[in-house]
């Protein structure tokens, strides 16, 4: 069995371990992306905080999507 096979059979496993960190750890999660927000503003002086700050609110609400996720299941 190659590689890709052994994860295409623990994907829905891993889903639900990522799906239940998301749950349970979410507020952790938002001030990491925040805190890696404010370290790429710095970095670029400010100048792309527009970009910076659409990426952290999609990656925001990708976590927020897996978290409701693991709420249904």
């Amino acid at each position: 069995m190659g590689f890709l096979d052994k994860l295409t059979k623990k994907a829905p496993e891993l889903r639900k371990k990522a799906a239940d960190l998301a749950v349970s750890q979410n507020d952790k999660i938002d001030k990491g992306i925040d805190k890696a927000a404010g370290l790429a503003s710095k970095a670029t002086k400010g100048k792309y905080d527009e970009k910076i700050g659409g990426a952290a609110d999609k990656a925001r609400e990708g976590v927020d999507k897996i978290a409701e996720g693991g709420k249904q299941t």
